[in-house]
Parts: structure tokens; sequence; C-alpha cells
């Protein structure tokens, strides 16, 4: 089973167990991340191609480590003009591990959100 999912603008091919590299976003080393953003879910004969997104696709991994990309060196000059500029660029990635591609269960979110809802009075107000 692997599942084609978007994250930061490019797209990634998961299955479990696999190590990826993510553009950088605001979760803790160690912490689970769910991707909720699934394209294509391929399970055997079973493909289930989204319009645009697959409906209650997630893919659960966990977050290993920081790491800096490789740098690139930008460089621009103007000739017979005495004008150059190096500027180098190096991006920061996500390192995560896939753990587990569920179709068809309902995320964390969805559940919490079910539960701190309040419930309506039987009474009425009149």
């Amino acid at each position: 089973m692997y599942a084609i999912f978007e994250s930061g603008g490019k797209q990634y091919k998961a299955t479990a167990g696999k190590v990826i590299d993510l553009e950088k976003m605001d979760v803790p080393v160690g912490e689970s991340l769910e991707l909720t953003n699934i394209l294509m879910v391929v399970d055997d004969d079973q493909v289930k191609v989204g319009t645009p997104t697959v409906e209650e696709a997630v893919v659960v991994c966990h977050v290993l480590d920081y790491v800096p990309g490789k740098k690139i060196i930008v460089f621009k000059s103007k000739k017979r003009k005495g004008y150059s500029r190096k500027i180098g660029h190096r991006q920061k990635y996500m390192r995560v591990q896939v753990d587990d591609i569920r179709v068809g269960a309902k995320t964390t979110e969805d559940t919490q959100t079910e539960d701190s809802q309040p419930e309506s009075d039987e009474g009425g107000n009149s």
C-alpha cells in the first residue's frame, strides 16, 4: 500500500516505514504528524484517486530530526560594471518516518472536535 500526498507545494510517495524529507514545519522532534492532503491511495488492485483529495485518508508519521539541505549558491554579476554578489542559501527540512496509511478512518482531530462539542439541552428555551 502506498499513498501520494502533497506537502509544501511538492508531491511525495509514502509507504509504511519510509523516511522522507519534507519542508520544515513547526512540529517538535518525536511528535506524531498527520498529513491529510492525500491525492491518491493504492492498495494492491484498488486505486483511489481524489478530486482533488481522497476523503478520510491520512498518512501518519513521526518527526525524526531537522536537517539542512544542500547549499545553493546564487551569483549575480553585471559585465563591465564591477558588480557582483555571491549569496548562499540552505533550505531546512524535516525528516519524518511514515508509520501508517489509513483510509476511511477518522483522524484524531475529528474525534477531539466531536468530544469537545457541548451537549444540546432537551428542555429548550421557549
